[in-house]
């Protein structure tokens, strides 16, 4: 029903838009003209994006060692990228990820709001008469023939392009408000005292909003201008709205995101420009006097374009001037608006007396923003990895009739260990259908969809990432198995049977306290591998003497061959998920990464550790 409505509402939107550039030569040439607009800022973001390779989010890492240099930061690359959006959205991304702290990126916002100033001068000082087309004609050549010669020069020709289009853009714009004529005439909406600006302010925020860049606001804002269809006063308040319409898609990103230090962000921008704002709504009049002034002193007094520009670098900076001895204050505040959620002791909680009919479990920490940045949604596979690790480790107690406590024992309950399964049990296949298959697929989709250009450490990254994830399923498939034969005879009396599996269930469980034990250690890496490779000893000395016994016992007919059959095929499984579980571990050898997979600090998640 959605997909119909959805449809139909296209369909709506095409005909009226159809239907008023058939009644409108004008309309059309404007719409026409900030689509080419949008589509030559898309342009340039992406190639700069792939031209760059890692170097932005190398230097995104790297910026936020000192306040100033974070500023300077944001400043830098909105003037690059021309999209203090972007700026914003990365940098959330970052912060989600863990690789830069929440100070460092409000500094880095402050940065972007100032950035975003440069590229409205760019279009003022071109004003109005001169015109970009003839410019854009031999641009649009370059690019296309910068298309056939690799990588490299596709992402310089695709620069190109998107400058072109930009030129194309602003004069389709400035002729189509020019067709207009008082068709569009604004200035005649004369709204008394301070409704006047809040209602232009609107309009800027929704411009905004809708088309997603302040630029392409700010650019029909200085066509309207130069076309006599809007008044100075009106302009500046468009251009307030504007400031704050940018700050919207990243409040909806970072709330959807759902991870707190992103939403910490998105506050935070939300709460500077809309802060900003008020302060320059309240002082409109001096501020509009006072660039009238500045502009009069280098006899650009007639110039509403350079006003404009002067007034919206002026009134950001003044805000940047507002925040910046408050950003360590701020930091503590957005962590009491919103503090980290506690995260739970066990996440599988089907056991639970008031708990309702369980959901099916997805990924928690795969943002879509993270794809923007291979270092980002880096770290975001390996917070995920971990997620899917615990989920995995509590699926093989299940399997085992076992607390997921008792992998933090030493010892395991001698008592749990004799005990016939809890009748209210979990079966282990239903578990994987509920909480692995969705996460395993959500992890694959998710590295499916990285499109940034990555170089040989991060392809072995990703292969790695893969292989852990597959191995974590592998073991809760074999655990899945194992858990037929023994629930089956941990269930029946005593005997050699019985006996044997409690044996095998606490062979495993000493196992995956190893591992859990290895994975927390701060051991030196010579140490580490020394631990497992007498852990991979242990576990072969017990298979090889497991078999000697069950055969021993076939012998004095103390297991028939049915048993034996099902104790070997459980021993096998019982193996390869020791297994795959310490393979895991290894793919951590080489890869800084992946090394936060292979053990954590003590009291941190990591991969096989169960709060």
């Amino acid at each position: 029903m959605k997909h119909y409505s959805r449809i139909i509402l296209l369909v709506l939107i095409g005909a009226g838009l159809s239907w008023s550039f058939w009644s409108s030569a004008g309309w059309l040439q404007l719409c026409a003209g900030l689509a080419l607009f949008l589509f030559g800022m898309q342009c340039l973001e992406e190639g700069l994006r792939q031209l760059a390779g890692g170097k932005l989010e190398q230097l995104l890492g790297k910026s936020t060692e000192t306040p100033f240099k974070a500023l300077m930061f944001g400043v830098c690359g909105t003037m690059l990228l021309q999209s203090s959006t972007l700026v914003s959205l990365l940098t959330i991304a970052f912060i989600s990820a863990g690789l830069i702290q929440l100070a460092g990126g409000i500094a880095i916002l402050f940065g972007a709001n100032l950035g975003a100033t440069s590229g409205i001068w760019l279009l003022a000082l071109a004003g109005q008469n001169l015109s970009l087309s003839p410019l854009a004609l031999p641009l649009l050549v370059f690019g296309v023939l910068a298309g056939f010669n690799g990588p490299k020069s596709k992402a310089a020709g695709r620069i190109v392009l998107g400058i072109a289009f930009i030129f194309l853009g602003i004069d389709q714009i400035k002729d189509g408000f020019s067709s207009f004529g008082g068709d569009l005439d604004m200035s005649q909406y004369q709204v008394e005292g301070i409704a006047g600006p809040l209602l232009f302010t609107a309009i800027g925020l929704l411009v905004t909003v809708v088309l997603q860049s302040s630029h392409a606001t700010l650019m029909l804002t200085l066509a309207a201008l130069a076309g006599g269809q809007l008044e100075l006063g009106q302009g500046l308040a468009i251009a307030i709205g504007s400031n704050v319409g940018s700050s919207v898609s990243t409040a909806v990103v970072g709330s959807l995101g759902g991870n707190r230090s992103g939403q910490r962000l998105a506050l935070a921008h939300v709460l500077f420009n809309v802060v900003t704002a008020c302060l320059a709504l309240a002082l409109l009049l001096p501020l509009t006097w006072l660039v009238q002034w500045l502009t009069a002193q280098v006899g650009l007094g007639d110039n509403s374009l350079i006003q404009l520009a002067l007034f919206h670098s002026l009134f950001n900076a003044t805000g940047v001037l507002l925040f910046w001895p408050w950003q360590a204050g701020l930091a503590r505040l957005l962590i009491r608006l919103l503090p980290d959620r506690v995260e739970p002791q066990v996440l599988i909680t089907e056991l639970a007396p008031d708990n309702r009919e369980p959901e099916r479990t997805r990924a928690r920490y795969l943002s879509e923003r993270a794809l923007d940045s291979a270092d980002a949604a880096a770290s975001a596979v390996v917070q995920e990895l971990r997620h899917l690790g615990r989920l995995s480790l509590e699926v093989i107690c299940h399997a085992l009739y076992l607390p997921v406590d008792q992998l933090a024992r030493a010892q395991g309950d001698e008592a749990l260990l004799q005990a016939r399964p809890d009748p209210r049990g979990l079966d282990a296949e239903t578990l994987y259908q509920r909480h692995i298959k969705g996460v395993y697929g959500d992890l694959l989709s998710f590295m499916g969809r990285l499109e940034v250009t990555l170089d040989e450490a991060h392809q072995q990254f990703w292969v790695n990432c893969q292989l852990a994830a597959l191995q974590l399923v592998d073991a809760v498939k074999d655990a899945k198995h194992l858990q037929k034969n023994l629930g089956h005879y941990l269930n029946q009396e005593p005997s050699p049977a019985r006996t044997a599996y409690v044996e095998l269930r606490r062979h495993l469980l000493s196992l995956l306290h190893a591992m859990h034990e290895l994975a927390r250690s701060e051991l030196s890496d010579e140490a580490w591998r020394a631990q497992l490779q007498a852990l991979d000893e242990r576990a072969a000395d017990f298979d090889a003497a497991f078999r000697v016994r069950l055969f021993a016992m076939v012998r004095t007919r103390e297991l028939d061959g049915l048993q034996t059959s099902s104790l070997m095929n459980d021993l096998g499984y019982a193996s390869r998920i020791f297994q795959s579980l310490r393979n895991v571990l290894l793919l951590g050898e080489g890869q800084e990464a992946l090394r936060a997979l292979r053990r954590a600090p003590a009291g941190d998640e990591s991969l096989i550790v169960v709060e």
